[in-house]
């Protein structure tokens, strides 16, 4: 699943790609992928300009005149691209947003989980899933004390801590995964046993990975691609995730990978300490 440094990846490559364009048309070939009703969406995109993308942990809102906000959550799969109006629909193509220039945008999803709502602009956090998330790393809200003392309370494992998205929005299992092994913190201690100064620590490691991955364009593991079709780069520079039975880079030992609660996860035996 795309998390947050790819989903800021494709916003900051689809924006030049649509921003000032004017909606023509819009076809919806697979209506589920709207969250609403797929005929009122049309008919209310119709004519309308895009005027920016902005982003919220893994939503994108891509801001319409007549404040009116495009939700979009890419889920598993999701990918736009702009094309010429009259590019033969790929078999994964599911909604086309056709502009009066004779470009569109397309809507690809191979599994079909990803979702559009439209919205009245500003009331993203009240009418849809953005409303249940958590702060954003880097964010004014996502001080240390916040991660601290919403950790505390926390009786489950620290990877699922992180991975709760009311708690922190946007880090996924990839992320995660690098995050616990840069703070040497195994992945099955016990949340409200982490100590303070690890805290401080995570904090600040969430912030700095986060922002690395961004500027790395992201993270391509299977089919993430951005809004140019091109993919990551911070594969390169991972250290845990996808590298189970290889060297620790720091340590020597040879991770391992465990199941926490279904989710694929590689750890260091040795360098990453477990707080029960």
């Amino acid at each position: 699943m795309p998390e947050m440094p790819e989903v800021e990846t494709v916003r900051r490559t689809l924006l030049p790609l649509v921003k000032g364009k004017t909606i023509q048309a819009v076809t919806v070939w697979y209506p589920k992928i709207i969250a609403s009703d797929s005929e009122q969406f049309i008919q209310q995109l119709v004519g309308k300009k895009i005027e920016t993308i902005d982003r919220y942990a893994k939503y994108l809102l891509i801001r319409l005149s007549g404040q009116l906000t495009i939700v979009s959550h890419l889920r598993m799969e999701g990918k736009y691209r702009l094309v010429e109006v009259n590019t033969p629909k790929d078999k994964h193509d599911h909604v086309q947003i056709a502009f009066t220039d004779k470009t569109a945008l397309r809507y690809n999803d191979v599994r079909k989980f990803g979702r559009m709502q439209l919205v009245k602009t500003g009331t993203e956090k009240e009418v849809t899933g953005i409303s249940k998330l958590g702060c954003e790393p880097n964010s004014s809200e996502f001080t240390t004390q916040y991660l601290i003392n919403t950790l505390s309370r926390k009786k489950k494992n620290i990877k699922n801590a992180l991975l709760d998205q009311t708690i922190v929005a946007g880090l996924g299992n990839i992320y995660v995964d690098e995050v616990l092994w840069q703070t040497k913190i195994h992945p099955l201690s016990l949340a409200n046993q982490i100590p303070q100064f690890q805290g401080h620590q995570l904090h600040d490691n969430i912030n700095e990975l986060i922002d690395l991955a961004i500027k790395k364009h992201g993270t391509t593991i299977h089919t993430y691609l951005d809004a140019n079709g091109d993919t990551g780069d911070f594969q390169k520079l991972l250290k845990v995730y996808g590298h189970k039975g290889e060297p620790c880079s720091r340590c020597g030992v040879l991770l391992e990978k465990i199941k926490v609660s279904g989710r694929g996860t590689t750890f260091c035996p040795n360098c990453q300490v477990i707080y029960k």
